[in-house]
């Protein structure tokens, strides 16, 4: 993990994440959903963020997971 990261980042930090937290992109605001999964990197659903492949980035625009920011649940 970085030492220096966006405030509210996972970060990698998995500690921050339930099995079913959404993330969302800071750069392009795409939400992963664990239900539903990710068509694009062929994800199934239910599968948790912190569960993702190491190569896994934004579908949408390619950035990091590290970057993904912690949505509150609902």
């Amino acid at each position: 993990m970085r030492d220096h990261f966006f405030g509210g980042s996972y970060g990698g930090d998995s500690t921050k994440v339930t099995p079913q937290t959404r993330l969302e992109c800071k750069i392009c605001w795409y939400v992963y959903d664990p239900r539903e999964g990710d068509d694009y990197w062929q994800i199934p659903p239910g599968t948790p963020f912190t569960q993702l492949p190491d190569h896994w980035s934004c579908p949408n625009c390619d950035g990091r997971r590290e970057d993904f920011l912690v949505l509150e649940e609902v």
